[in-house]
């Protein structure tokens, strides 16, 4: 099944700058491109909207010219990608995960057409990032360019959505042609002075952080042979603090949809949240391929 990358396009600066991210890794991947436009008003995901039982209009010309403009600049730029354009009668959130079903690959944009400066995440980026069936590329910031320098950061924490994203960011390392910097980090309290025995937990601590990287490191290696792969622990007060920070030298940040300890209920965990909200990069949330339809 040759799945496309999917992406969100409304007319704001913000999906035209993910529509380019979005060719770039179509490109990469060799995959096609679908440009989709969810023209009802997003009311949210999982909002049934039946346009012909609650009277609501027809797409616009001005939308269909949007999208078609859209999809012909990016043929003319990345021609070796197959672009195709595709309005749908459904808010843009709950038609992005509805197209994720089908997709290698959803971008979105982290503020699209009339979302406030103060959000620094729109809710369409958010409900797809938390509901997506297959990895969601979030671009930040907002009129961010395709990185072209700097390594792929995936946080591991021995979790099996950490193990998806270290597996996930190798694949991207590879395709970039960058390194690999694996992250674990290990809680640490900022009060000053500890007892003896906070400081041994401590150093059992550290020892199982560096065992967790080299096994992380070996189970990428094996994949991607000639991959640079960094083993980089941390100690912060807060997990994603820590990768706040390393994202501002980063190309990518690839995170799992929800850590060690996370909650079945929360579909997308706090560390990630924070990421999709706050880093200084492209943010990759790693969920598995939905499964092909027979």
């Amino acid at each position: 099944m040759n799945r496309p990358v999917v992406v969100g396009v409304d007319g704001s600066p913000s999906s035209l700058v993910a529509a380019e991210h979005a060719a770039q890794q179509a490109a990469w991947r060799s995959r096609p491109l679908l440009l989709v436009h969810g023209y009802l008003h997003p009311l949210g995901y999982g909002v049934p909207l039946n346009p012909y039982d609650m009277g609501l209009p027809a797409p616009t010309e001005e939308a269909r010219r949007m999208l078609d403009r859209t999809a012909e600049e990016l043929r003319g730029r990345w021609p070796g990608v197959a672009v195709e354009a595709r309005q749908v009668a459904g808010g843009p959130a709950a038609t992005l995960v509805a197209e994720s079903r089908r997709a290698e690959l959803v971008v979105v944009g982290s503020r699209g057409l009339g979302g406030f400066a103060g959000l620094l995440l729109g809710s369409v980026g958010a409900q797809v990032a938390g509901h997506g069936h297959c990895p969601v590329l979030v671009v930040r910031p907002e009129e961010q360019p395709i990185p072209v320098g700097g390594p792929v950061v995936a946080g591991v924490d021995g979790s099996e959505p950490g193990r998806l994203a270290a597996v996930l960011a190798a694949d991207e390392a590879t395709r970039r042609g960058a390194g690999l910097v694996l992250v674990h980090v290990a809680t640490a309290d900022d009060a000053g002075p500890v007892p003896d025995e906070v400081a041994e937990s401590g150093t059992a601590a550290r020892a199982e952080s560096a065992d967790l990287l080299d096994a992380t490191a070996a189970e990428v290696t094996a994949a991607h042979p000639g991959l640079a792969v960094e083993r980089r622990p941390v100690r912060a007060v807060k997990p994603e603090r820590a990768l706040i920070e390393l994202s501002g030298d980063a190309a990518l940040v690839v995170v799992g949809s929800r850590g060690r300890g996370g909650f079945v209920g929360l579909v997308l965990g706090s560390v990630s949240q924070a990421l999709v909200q706050h880093a200084h990069c492209p943010v990759l949330v790693a969920r598995p391929q939905p499964a092909d339809e027979a």
